[in-house]
């Protein structure tokens, strides 16, 4: 009976995959949903049909529950966007999504991997920090704020293993 309940209960593991120009709405709205100013969902399909962009997504129940943008030029790759929808932050998936897309920029040549986040965002600078990003600038007054108050961006890089 602890058995049924528990299968019942469980949480589904994300379903980890690339992204395609037909995700782009979904893109589109997850991304203004999660930063000040959103992608549209022409400028995520201009992106995703990049030949240098590397992209990934997790389905949890059929449903975008996350994805990560990556433009990757030689042997330096930036990720330019990372987003988990606010239902399913604290359960991995973005710690799930970056590692998948981390070992794939590995895979395609990529030495080095920068970023931008803002120095406010504890739980991406968190994320970020685990999977062996430093700091090495940052921008002040980057991001707006609320209130008027800016935020800056804090440049972190990661060396990958070929």
């Amino acid at each position: 009976m602890i058995g049924f309940f528990g299968t019942l209960f469980a949480r589904a593991e994300p379903k980890l995959s690339e992204l395609t120009v037909r995700d782009a709405p979904a893109i589109a709205a997850l991304h203004a949903a999660s930063f000040h100013r959103g992608w549209s969902e022409q400028e995520v399909e201009t992106l995703l049909a990049d030949r240098h962009v590397v992209a990934h997504r997790a389905l949890c129940g059929g449903k975008l529950g996350g994805f990560i943008i990556t433009r990757l030029v030689i042997d330096e790759a930036e990720i330019l966007s990372v987003a988990v929808a606010r239902a399913r932050q604290g359960r991995g998936i973005g710690r799930q999504l970056l590692t998948l897309h981390l070992r794939r920029l590995a895979g395609r040549g990529a030495r080095t991997v920068f970023l931008e986040v803002d120095e406010t965002n504890a739980a991406a600078i968190r994320l970020y920090r685990r999977a062996g990003f430093h700091e090495i600038s940052r921008r002040a007054n980057y991001y707006p704020g609320a209130g008027g108050q800016s935020a800056a961006a804090l440049v972190l890089r990661r060396d990958l293993q070929s």
